[in-house]
């Protein structure tokens, strides 16, 4: 579509893959999934988009103690 194609967004389509990526780290996706979403390694994945695995200790804390605290 001509209008599309005009559009920002067909500028850098590079743009919306990055942006998904860094979407799916920072909302806690798995990083094995991401990665083999993104068809990348997990080595290109940390290299590329390590910025976007920040703020992650509250969460990384809880699922700890959930594991601890487990019954059985």
């Amino acid at each position: 579509m001509p209008a599309q194609h005009g559009s920002a967004l067909a500028k850098r389509p590079y743009d919306l893959r990055h942006a998904a990526v860094s979407t799916w780290l920072s909302s806690g996706v798995e990083t094995r999934l991401v990665a083999k979403r993104a068809d990348h390694s997990v080595a290109v994945l940390f290299r590329v988009y390590a910025k976007f695995l920040t703020d992650g200790d509250e969460a990384a804390n809880a699922k700890i103690s959930a594991r601890l605290n487990r019954q059985g």
